[in-house]
C-alpha cells in the first residue's frame, strides 16, 4: 500500500510540473507566487514534500487547472 500511495505522489508531483511546463511557467514563478523557495518548489514537483490539501488548492488556482486535473494519476506515469 505505501508503495501505491508513493506512485500516487509522485504523479500527482509529475502532473503538477507538466502542467507548469505547458503554461512555460518557471519554478521560479510559482515559488514566488505561493511564497516559498525556489528549492522548496522543486521538492513538490519531486514528490519529496508532501503538499497539503490547502497547498494543492493554491497551486491549482496558480495554474488555473481544477485540482481533479493534478490529482488524476490514473493515466500518469511518474516521471
Amino acid at each position: 500500500m505505501k508503495e501505491t500511495l508513493n506512485n500516487k505522489v509522485k504523479a500527482i508531483a509529475a502532473n503538477i510540473r507538466r502542467t507548469r511546463e505547458m503554461l512555460n511557467y518557471t519554478q521560479e514563478y510559482l515559488a514566488a507566487k505561493l511564497k516559498i523557495s525556489q528549492n522548496a518548489y522543486s521538492k513538490i514537483e519531486l514528490g519529496y514534500t508532501k503538499i497539503t490539501v490547502e497547498r494543492l488548492f493554491q497551486i491549482a488556482a496558480i495554474l488555473e487547472v481544477d485540482v481533479h486535473e493534478l490529482i488524476a494519476t490514473e493515466k500518469t506515469v511518474a516521471a
